[in-house]
């Protein structure tokens, strides 16, 4: 357990001190490299976009869920969480410069995060054990009103996002599954 808290950690304070340089050097000049919808710098920042966020109260509403959740992912194994985070962050990624408005720009972790709860969720489902069931249960528990935000009911919220975090997370938890049997 010191393993994770120490890697998820240091990948939230490298988030920290990410938006500290934005705000103290760059005056917000990185939020440039958040997603364009249709564009070919849009998808470039893709792989980007993930760590950048629209100031500190946004980096701060991201930062706990992606500790936990990051966490019950980290659980199953470093390899598990390393490619249900390339995944939904690619699947998020896609759904947004596919389907996000005209001059947009979606940034920040929350569509890694719903691919998180997504993967914790589907994983029970797929595989069936008393752990994953256990963990998808508990990320319930903690974190089930999230599902709200795959819905376009908050204004400045990237729920295109979230859904397809959410969706790639299922696709990860269905593929390593899979892998696995």
């Amino acid at each position: 357990m010191r393993k994770i808290a120490k890697v998820l950690g240091a990948i939230v304070l490298f988030l920290w001190l990410l938006e500290g340089v934005d705000w103290l050097f760059l005056r917000g000049r990185l939020d440039y490299f958040g997603i364009h919808p249709r564009t070919l710098s849009g998808l470039r920042n893709i792989v980007f976009s993930p760590f950048l966020h629209n100031g500190f109260g946004h980096l701060f509403t991201n930062s706990l869920p992606f500790l936990i959740l990051g966490a019950f992912v980290y659980i199953r194994g470093a390899k598990d969480f390393i490619y249900v985070t390339a995944i939904t962050a690619l699947v998020s990624g896609l759904g947004i410069w596919l389907f996000g408005g005209t001059n947009t720009v979606h940034l920040g972790a929350s569509g890694v995060i719903f691919g998180y709860f997504g993967y914790l969720l589907l994983r029970s489902y797929f595989e069936r054990s008393i752990q994953a069931i256990l963990l998808a249960v508990v990320a319930f528990f903690i974190y089930g009103s999230m599902l709200w935000g795959v819905l376009p009911i908050q204004s400045g919220v990237s729920w295109l996002g979230h859904l397809f975090g959410f969706v790639g997370g299922g696709l990860a938890a269905y593929w390593l599954v899979k892998k696995r049997r």
